[in-house]
């Protein structure tokens, strides 16, 4: 058992590297568009179309809300450990889905690399031993599932409408104007299975951690 102030202090190392990937992704975003002389506005819009944008900003949050002790509505509902365990199984599709489909694309550098290594490798699993020690167990149940997964399928209906608009897709597996809309909802529907998938996983793990915990306790 990790005592206390250990766990308190690894919460609070992993909110900070949480935080400090998407400031650098953010700073490379804005400084690109910055020296093309383009919206820094629409540098923001690009930057919160990432689903690893996105999923890397709830787990700093839910890791901010564990190290500090201020009561709020909205710390308590992250803290939750539905709510905590749905953010563990979207930042590990983005862990897992960033090595398999993407991470042979592109060959980042420097500071670019910080930022892509922090937000798809080191925070999905520092997140996941945030899970594994300090979320409570025994509190997920299968029907969590359809609620975890109002996010992925709200994010790819905003990337669908985003990219009729604009014609930007902000990952090539979902380019319409070059997949086609049936390509493109049979790779949404594989990365859906994956996330069910994990969630299954994520649901045994929680059942199987509280059956050691009580044989533990006999």
């Amino acid at each position: 058992m990790i005592k206390p102030c250990m766990q308190r202090r690894f919460v609070a190392v992993a909110a900070v590297l949480g935080w400090a990937g998407l400031s650098i992704q953010m700073y490379l975003i804005l400084y690109s568009r910055w020296t093309l002389e383009a919206s820094l506005v629409g540098g923001l819009m690009s930057f919160f179309s990432y689903f690893t944008v996105l999923s890397n900003t709830l787990v700093a949050t839910v890791l901010t809300c564990a190290w500090t002790s201020r009561d709020s509505a909205a710390r308590r509902w992250f803290l939750q450990p539905w709510v905590s365990s749905g953010v563990a199984v979207s930042i590990a599709v983005v862990g897992l889905a960033y090595s398999i489909l993407l991470r042979h694309l592109w060959h980042p550098e420097g500071w670019q690399w910080i930022a892509d290594e922090l937000l798809h490798d080191v925070m999905p699993l520092l997140y996941f031993g945030y899970w594994w020690c300090c979320v409570a167990k025994g509190a997920l149940r299968v029907r969590h599932i359809g609620l975890w997964l109002i996010y992925p399928l709200a994010y790819f209906a905003y990337v669908l409408l985003r990219g009729h608009l604009l014609a930007v897709y902000p990952y090539p597996f979902a380019d319409v104007s070059k997949l086609g809309y049936p390509q493109v909802f049979i790779n949404a529907g594989g990365l859906l299975t994956g996330f069910v998938l994990i969630a299954l996983v994520l649901i045994g793990l929680d059942r199987w951690l509280v059956k050691a915990g009580n044989q533990r306790s006999l």
